[in-house]
């Protein structure tokens, strides 16, 4: 995948929607993986999500892990994201972007 926005991401084991995900083994929930896909979309473009066309969650992220997130145009309005530790891919898709 080409650079276009790159940043960590680490969910605390302290986040409050992780003990409902799963009790005694915590993962981080896929909706939190996309509100870090938002959240980097406005670091990145200045837009807000306006809607997810894909999204695949290949393999799990537990709280206090680091992971990249990876940001790249796909057209004037569209993203595709990829999220990895180390060489592998946790979850990837497709989103686009709104003012």
């Amino acid at each position: 995948m080409n650079a276009g926005f790159v940043q960590a991401l680490r969910v605390d084991a302290g986040h409050p929607a992780l003990p409902g995900h799963f009790p005694g083994e915590p993962l981080v929930p896929g909706v939190l993986l996309l509100e870090q896909v938002a959240l980097a979309l406005r670091a990145w473009r200045g837009q807000r999500l306006g809607r997810v066309l894909e999204a695949k969650f290949a393999a799990p992220l537990r709280p206090d892990e680091t992971a990249q997130l990876q940001l790249t145009a796909a057209d004037a309005s569209r993203v595709r994201f990829e999220i990895r530790r180390d060489r592998m891919v946790l979850a990837r898709g497709l989103v686009e972007g709104a003012t």
